[in-house]
Formats: C-alpha cells, structure tokens, sequence
C-alpha cells in the first residue's frame, strides 16, 4: 500500500525518534546501572551521589519542561531537539573527564538540560506535530521502540566498558549523540510545525474535554501520572532489592526482573494494534487498576516464584501502559492546541516526583525494610489509581 506524505514524514519521525530516544534514555538513566561500581570507585564518591545524578536530571528537567513545551508550540522540535542533542553530547563528554562530586553532578545539570531538550517529553510533541490525526498510534509506536532502551543499552555498555572503559564509553555515546542523533533530529522533523499543528495551536481545539472542567481535569491527570511516576521511578530502580527481600535468591531476582520488558513492550504491541477499537479512558484505568494490583501480590505472598511473577507482569503491563498514556491522555483530553504547553505543565510534577522517589524509596529500604517500601509504593500507586477513576467519570465522553 502507498504511503501518502504525511504518512511518510510520520514515519520517518518516528523511526528516527526511537532511534534517539533509546539513545537518550541508554546513555542517561540507564547508564549509571552499568557503569555506577566504575565512576564509584574512579572518582571516590559513594553510591549514593553516582545515582544522585539521575535525580538531577529529573529535577532540572522538571523545572524546564513547561518553559520548553510551549516554545515546541510556537517553533517545533527539529531545532530544539537537535540542539539538546549536541548538549548531551557535551555533558557527556564533560561526564568522562570528570574528576569528583562537583564535576559530576555538574555534568548531569548538562543532562537534564539536554534531556528537557531532546528525550521523552519534546519527541511526544514532536510526534504529535507530525502524525496529526494519528498522533495515538505515533506515539503508541514511538513507546514501543523506546521500550527496548534497556534490552539495548545495558548489554552494550557493559560490552564497551569491559574493552574501553567508563571514560571512554562515555566518550562513544558523546559521539553517537554529535554525530548521530543531532543529524537525525534534523532530518526527520521539519523546519516548522506542520500546518494542522500551527491551526490547531492558534485556535481552540473541537476535540477534549469542555473548557470549564478543563482545571479539573488537569489537577487529576496530574496526579494520577505523579503518583504512577512515583512508583515507576522508584521501583524499577529498586526491583531487584526489592525481590530479594522477598526472599528470592539473586538469579531468580535478576530473572524475575527481566520480565518488566516484553510485558511492558506486549502491552504497547496491543495498544497499538487494537487501541482504536476500545475508550483511551478504559484502557487508562485498566492500567492504573494494574499497578496496586501487582504491589498488593507481593505483599501477600511475593516470596512465591509464581507470585512474584504475576505481581511482575502485572507491575510491567500497568508500566507500559502508563508509558503511552502521558503523551495520549493529554492528547485525548485537551486535544493538539496547545499540546506542547499542557505536556510541559504534566512534566512539572512528574519530573520532580521521579527525581525524589530513588531516594524516597532507598532510605525507607535502609531504614524500614522491603515490606515498608512496598506498603509506600502500594499506597501511592492506590492514588493514583483513584485519581483515574475519577478522571475517567469527569472526562466520560472521551475515546
């Protein structure tokens, strides 16, 4: 079948995309997983402050993200992005030469600013832009390549380390970022926003929920994301800890951990195929429904291997579709005018809530022990499911 132009440009966008978003992610959040022990011992700072990086990031990210939104409204993203990726490649580089606690976390200021510019939240919008109308399946798309940061980035940085060393693989992503990406941004997105986008930004939109529940119906979607970020953020950080103090030896908690990804990328698979086909507000309370439901198993009994494994699965599915709901939610309720703006306002919150929850989590571990950390993630994932609800009873009339 031919591919009309702007089904062409759409996907272009979104190989390219997920080109540069697995890259992102992979050489920022998922990095110190491999190469933290490394820098640890490199620099002779403690574990804590190699990881605080990541919470860095998270929080200059968060306090950019609503400024950035609305300039990718008014300008598009090919410039913006391509831009932070030269600024990781920067940061990056910095990060290799880096000599203790002050330049390093210094260096992962350089990252947020880059990730603000380049990762989740501009490439939604940029997404949207270009798809229009099919902006749901675009972005459900993009998810599911991005899905594969991890089943890419942590075999292949433990590879390259182990021939070259944390500096110099540093020095490698630096590149990739320079000479990869920045082009790729500038290729597949075009110079201005798209014309339906401009029309749709300068105009309120026919589509989303009605103007006075509008307020209403941001406070909830915001924190039903927060609160889902919270436990996202923070358990998956702390998975595999939190499986041994279930009491599973380490190889069953590496295994069981594992099974986050081809849950988390199924679930996109299945959105994207037959996501027409059913309500975004159903799908979305399904999967906020998922998230307690996975927490409450491992409280109960999540020293069984079958368990666990279902609570894992289960944790994954909710996962992935959170994924795809903070850039298709927005979409669906406030329609394209103003995308950008509103993604930048979520971002806010979420970004802040992921830069404290590491840490969060972390000291309830230390200090109170795995079923602690649990009861707190069930708690706030319990409201972010209740948040849900009552966004999906405000917002009935929304496919």
């Amino acid at each position: 079948m031919k591919l009309t132009p702007a089904a062409r440009a759409a996907t272009l966008a979104t190989v390219g995309l997920g080109f540069t978003q697995i890259v992102g992610w992979g050489s920022t959040y998922l990095m110190p997983s491999v190469l933290g022990r490394h820098i640890e011992e490199s620099l002779g700072i403690p574990s804590e402050a190699v990881f605080g990086g990541i919470t860095v990031m998270f929080g200059v990210g968060a306090l950019l993200s609503p400024r950035i939104g609305r300039l990718i409204d008014r300008t598009g993203a090919r410039s913006i992005m391509a831009w932070g990726s030269v600024l990781y490649a920067l940061s990056l580089a910095a990060l290799a030469f880096s000599q203790g606690l002050i330049t390093y976390l210094a260096c992962w200021i350089g990252l947020g600013i880059a990730s603000t510019l380049a990762l989740s939240t501009p490439s939604s919008i940029a997404i949207a832009q270009v798809a229009g109308s099919r902006a749901r399946q675009a972005i459900g798309m993009l998810t599911i390549v991005g899905g594969f940061a991890s089943t890419v980035f942590w075999p292949l940085t433990g590879a390259v380390d182990a021939a070259l060393g944390w500096r110099n693989t540093l020095l490698l992503y630096a590149a990739v970022h320079l000479l990869a990406c920045a082009p790729i941004h500038l290729l597949v997105l075009p110079r201005k926003p798209p014309s339906h986008a401009t029309a749709a930004a300068s105009a309120p939109a026919p589509v989303g929920v009605p103007s006075h529940v509008r307020p209403r119906v941001f406070l909830l979607l915001s924190l039903t994301l927060s609160t889902g970020a919270f436990v996202f953020t923070g358990a998956m950080v702390h998975m595999i800890e939190f499986l041994r103090g279930l009491g599973h030896d380490a190889a069953t908690a590496v295994f069981l951990a594992s099974l986050i990804g081809p849950s988390q990328v199924s679930i996109r698979i299945f959105e994207l195929l037959f996501g027409h086909r059913y309500s975004i507000m159903n799908s979305a309370v399904f999967g906020s429904a998922m998230l307690p439901f996975a927490l409450a198993l491992a409280l109960i009994d999540g020293g069984s291997f079958t368990v666990a494994a279902i609570a894992i699965l289960s944790y994954g599915t909710s996962n992935g579709l959170k994924a795809v709901q903070r850039a298709t939610l927005p979409l669906a309720l406030f329609g394209r005018g103003q995308f950008g703006a509103y993604m930048g306002r979520l971002a806010l919150p979420q970004g802040i809530v992921s830069a404290v929850a590491p840490p969060a989590i972390a000291a309830v571990l230390s200090s109170y022990g795995t079923t602690a950390a649990l009861w707190l993630s069930f708690a706030a994932a319990t409201l972010s499911l209740i948040s849900m609800v009552l966004l999906a009873r405000l917002a009935r009339a929304v496919r």
